[in-house]
């Protein structure tokens, strides 16, 4: 950031105040390696946190797509990790295990990934906020175990929604400002769709996408071969890629589901080249997903996408 966005970001006084410094995940000069992880991860810290004599974290707690929720150690990988290090953690396998899905804590690789890099980093207290339907639901503080699984279990408790069965259209959004800027953060919202469309079944997503796609080597990824299984084998034979994540999260869902984006800044030739089509309007979204010619859709509507935990009851 520039210094006139860490004003911007933590006002004046702080910047200031203290010495606020850029992560750089590219400068391995910067990260002290602190050995490996059970799932082979190689643990490279910022070193200025490492030489820290005690060690705070903030952040929020929310749902998160594959690492079950955000918060807690995050805050040390991916946050202050080296790309290498991430690019492990977010690696094929570990993004397409069955268990790496938002709420879900145990047995997801990701999450016991993050959890074991945090411990070797000795992050000694974090202060996590809980957000729930967008909105501060709480405050947790302490040691990062106690106060993080009383924060997860409050978030899991307020945010899950259970539902009978699949659908076989997913109306959504991605939260609204700013999560929805841009296109890459909207697979966030699509990914809550996934959890409970039919195979064969359409995603709406409203997402304002004002910045269009805002990932180049994203959108490069999503416009390989001719189909959603081309981006997979492309990314499982060629990782470490970046921002590979999203794009195998994404074809993943496009596998499952057609998805339509509802935005009036995403280009509709972009869209269509990532294999997605994008309206303008809901009425059109409508028309596509043949809602208006078939009135026997089941429908499903999650107002804020990535806020929320669908599950289906077994």
């Amino acid at each position: 950031m520039t210094r006139e966005e860490l004003v911007e970001n933590l006002g004046k006084d702080i910047v200031e105040k203290y010495s606020v410094l850029n992560h750089v995940s590219d400068d391995m000069d910067r990260h002290v390696f602190l050995g490996r992880t059970s799932f082979g991860t190689d643990v490279r810290i910022n070193r200025s946190f490492v030489e820290a004599k005690f060690k705070i974290a903030t952040g929020l707690v929310e749902p998160h797509f594959f690492a079950g929720f955000s918060g807690g150690y995050k805050s040390i990988l991916p946050g202050i990790s080296s790309t290498e290090t991430v690019y492990q953690n977010h690696s094929y396998k570990m993004i397409g295990h069955p268990m790496a899905r938002a709420g879900v804590l145990d047995g997801n690789p990701i999450h016991e990934d993050i959890w074991q890099a945090g411990r070797m980093a000795g992050l000694d207290l974090i202060v996590n906020i809980t957000v729930s339907g967008r909105r501060i639901s709480g405050v947790y503080a302490g040691g990062v175990d106690d106060a993080y699984m009383r924060a997860t279990r409050r978030v899991l408790l307020e945010s899950t929604v259970r539902v009978s069965r699949e659908y076989d259209v997913v109306i959504t959004s991605n939260g609204g400002y700013p999560l929805d800027r841009n296109l890459y953060q909207a697979v966030k919202g699509m990914s809550t769709g996934e959890l409970v469309v039919r195979k064969g079944g359409t995603i709406i997503i409203a997402s304002e996408c004002r910045d269009g796609v805002a990932h180049p080597e994203f959108q490069r990824l999503m416009e390989l071969g001719e189909s959603p299984r081309d981006v997979l084998d492309y990314i499982r034979e060629n990782e470490p890629l970046r921002d590979q994540w999203e794009a195998q999260i994404l074809a993943r869902i496009m596998l499952k589901a057609k998805v339509i984006v509802v935005s009036e800044y995403l280009d509709r030739r972009t869209a269509e080249r990532m294999g997605l089509k994008t309206v303008k309007c809901f009425d059109e979204a409508l028309e596509v997903a043949g809602i208006r010619r078939n009135g026997g859709k089941s429908i499903a509507v999650i107002p804020d996408g990535p806020y929320t935990i669908p599950k289906i009851q077994t």
